[in-house]
């Protein structure tokens, strides 16, 4: 076992490493457009975060936590999600004393002890973004439609918008009590779990992934008939946006989305391209979260998106993952005295910005002419005494069989 990854966690091997990379650069892109900053925070965290961010009748916290006690006898959890982190890094520095809105947005690694699948791992990596201090419904519009975007410019079109309002905690005091009413009239049929949570949290039944509870869950009241008159206006005023700029959804009042910190809007975008698990990006509004983790009452709302089940979806549409550059040169040598001189070119040839390499591994020049190829260089050069004498050598196209006669101190203007 020790020469293999643990089970959920996998290494991501170059070319592969540039899909990565393409996504993420489109990510600060699409961010740097819409006005976001970028935020890192810690791996781990202190438990209680999680437990009073995230809610500790969910799934995540019940459940999937990494959770251990360090050398000083702290519990400290791997971070499960990334929202209750930055929603910490904003009380922490203050940032509610910086002009508001504050927007923000991450690439990072998040931790689940869940059941490996199809773009789902127990070590898996979000884009998330965040903005704390504006309750508008204009926030919401515009967290949407970011992610939209961001999935349109990857080539992904063919997407379904489903949003719903699970209102604020008043509206759910009402809920929950004809919620408790019903699944009360089920109670034996519930998982252990479940029945744990009548009581404490009714809505986390909702999201069970138990065949049995989500068949109940199906005909349970719904939240949305139940939302007050200001969470209904703001739910119309997100859907009003949302028309206004052409973003097409629909209403789905199953969505509750399996965080405890969402208020209002919650949101998923899907793809059917990676069968059951077609979810690509979820998010919603949170505005009691900043009070609940000891800062001051701070509205907030934001989404994440996850990396792995994204490539998949790309992957199974055949779409193109950027430009990925061919190495552009390799240096071939024949004697000690060109393989000294071929490190001096090569040296000289990546400070002006080309792509090349030598042997490193004293292979023959045969050799080194069958790596270069199926490493897939451009262009070869072979570099012998007479060549270095002479100050020119012949340059091949790999693709075409061509060749150009070059002096050595050219070979950078050449290539570009």
């Amino acid at each position: 076992m020790l020469t293999k990854a643990p089970r959920g966690t996998s290494d991501i091997l170059s070319p592969n490493t540039a899909k990565w990379q393409y996504l993420e650069s489109k990510a600060r892109d699409i961010c740097a457009r819409f006005g976001y900053g970028e935020i890192r925070t810690p791996t781990f965290e202190h438990t209680e975060l999680f437990l009073r961010g995230v809610g500790d009748t969910t799934d995540v916290v019940e459940k999937q936590m990494y959770t251990f006690t360090d050398k000083g006898d702290r519990s400290i959890t791997l971070r499960p999600e990334g929202t209750a982190s930055a929603a910490r890094a904003f009380i922490e520095h203050n940032l509610g004393a910086n002009p508001l809105p504050v927007k923000l947005f991450y690439t990072i690694p998040c931790f689940r002890y869940e059941k490996p699948q199809a773009g789902r791992l127990r070590e898996f990596h979000q884009f998330g973004v965040e903005v704390f201090g504006s309750d508008k419904p204009s926030v919401d519009v515009e967290i949407i439609s970011l992610a939209i975007m961001y999935l349109n410019e990857l080539g992904l079109n063919d997407l379904t918008l489903n949003i719903n309002s699970i209102g604020c905690p008043e509206c759910r005091k009402k809920y929950n009590e004809k919620l408790i009413e019903y699944f009360k009239e089920h109670y034996d049929e519930l998982c252990d779990t479940c029945k744990s949570r009548l009581e404490r949290n009714p809505l986390r039944i909702l999201d069970c992934k138990s065949p049995i509870c989500g068949a109940l869950a199906k005909n349970a009241p719904k939240l949305i008939d139940y939302i007050c008159d200001e969470c209904s206006e703001h739910f119309n005023s997100v859907k009003s946006g949302l028309d206004a700029i052409g973003i097409s959804y629909t209403v789905d009042p199953d969505i509750v989305r399996g965080l405890d910190y969402y208020t209002k809007t919650v949101f998923e975008v899907s793809s059917n391209d990676i069968g059951s698990q077609s979810a690509v990006c979820g998010g919603g509004r949170y505005d009691g979260l900043i009070s609940e983790l000891g800062g001051n009452a701070t509205p907030g709302i934001g989404f994440a998106l996850g990396i792995e089940r994204l490539i998949m979806v790309m992957e199974n549409k055949g779409l193109s993952f950027g430009e990925v550059k061919a190495p552009q040169l390799f240096v071939a040598t024949i004697g000690k005295k060109a393989d000294i001189y071929a490190e001096k070119l090569v040296y000289e040839l990546r400070k002006s910005g080309i792509v090349c390499e030598k042997d490193r591994m004293g292979r023959s020049l045969k050799a080194q002419m069958k790596y270069a190829d199926k490493s897939g260089y451009l262009y070869t050069v072979v570099l012998g005494d007479d060549e270095i004498d002479k100050n020119e050598a012949t340059l091949k196209n790999m693709s075409d069989g061509t060749t150009t006669d070059v002096t050595l101190d050219k070979i950078a203007d050449y290539l570009r």
